[in-house]
């Protein structure tokens, strides 16, 4: 499968910084206790314009591969970005769609706005709202020019003829609940024109919003909705099933014993300080799903800042698995 150009060594979002970046604190997820009446209150509110992409598409190269090479889009056979891998939830088994270029069964005839939408509010171009598996309430905090950049690099894969699997679910009028989901529990979020700088907050931003570090390691609630008393504290029910680590830093049961340098080997190679290697998901996303670009191809500046926001998270004591 043909790719776009190597991975630009800027770090993403580097042609629309913008200069005098402070420090930011820690991030602490939102308490929930008034999210429905708040959810309610913006409801009154439009979501924030979209405009139409005119991205780089060598380091939209980046931002597809900090997001985990969008895994969820591609089977672990390939092609990139064709769709079709089956994502189990107890709400019933979603299938990804193809989001390369064909005309038929992919993007290939929608707009730069349409496909942005899509990606920071879970909105179709028919305007219909897609199931919370896909994680568009964390993508919403993605800049623009980074956005736009992963856009210009959807665009250069290879066209696939790949038809799309209507979800099985278990959820009545589902579709309705969707957009309810949406409205209770999706944040309302206005990014940035561009990705922070510093290194401590760029770490938070990759974390939270492009790498969507919470997707895999955060529980969730019988809603479905990330549980942020236990933000980034793992999960036995991770995706595909398997549990997912804790990776606050809390010396007993997450990575408080592990080095800068620990977690940037593990994000660039895959393998852990005891010098076992990740399995399962972890694997496809450092080593690239399918054949597409994955965190070892990420520079390694992104990756440290990465490693440097995780070690700032509050640690939460939560064991999973026997590990």
């Amino acid at each position: 499968m043909a790719h776009a150009e190597a991975a630009s060594p800027l770090p993403v979002g580097t042609r629309h910084a913008v200069s005098g970046e402070g420090r930011r604190p820690p991030y602490h997820p939102p308490d929930t206790a008034c999210r429905v009446p708040t959810a309610l209150l913006l409801a009154v509110l439009v979501w924030p314009a979209v405009a139409a992409a005119a991205g780089d598409a060598a380091r939209g190269r980046v931002v597809f591969a900090i997001a985990g090479g969008c895994g969820c889009h591609t089977t672990s056979d390939g092609p990139v970005a064709a769709g079709g891998r089956e994502l189990k939830t107890p709400f019933g088994t979603f299938y990804a769609p193809n989001i390369t270029p064909d005309p038929d069964t992919g993007i290939g005839r929608w707009s730069d706005a349409e496909i942005i939408t899509a990606i920071r509010a879970g909105e179709t171009r028919s305007g219909r709202v897609e199931a919370p598996v896909m994680p568009y309430y964390q993508y919403a905090g993605m800049s623009d020019g980074d956005v736009q950049d992963l856009v210009a690099y959807l665009r250069t894969l290879a066209p696939v003829r790949r038809a799309n699997r209507p979800a099985e679910v278990r959820i009545p009028f589902a579709h309705l609940a969707y957009r309810a989901w949406r409205l209770l529990f999706a944040a309302r979020v206005n990014p940035a024109a561009a990705a922070p700088t510093d290194p401590l907050a760029r770490g938070r931003y990759l974390a939270d919003h492009v790498a969507i570090c919470t997707d895999c390691h955060t529980p969730r609630d019988r809603f479905g909705a990330p549980d942020t008393g236990l933000y980034l504290a793992g999960t036995e029910t991770g995706p595909d099933g398997d549990p997912v680590p804790n990776i606050t830093p809390d010396r007993a049961t997450g990575i408080g014993k592990w080095t800068e340098n620990d977690i940037v080997q593990l994000l660039q190679t895959g393998m852990k300080r005891d010098m076992d290697n990740v399995q399962g998901l972890m694997g496809e996303v450092v080593d690239g799903v399918g054949g597409g670009p994955g965190y070892a191809q990420v520079p390694e500046s992104e990756l440290r800042s990465i490693a440097k926001y995780l070690r700032t998270v509050p640690p939460v004591r939560h064991q999973v698995g026997g590990d």
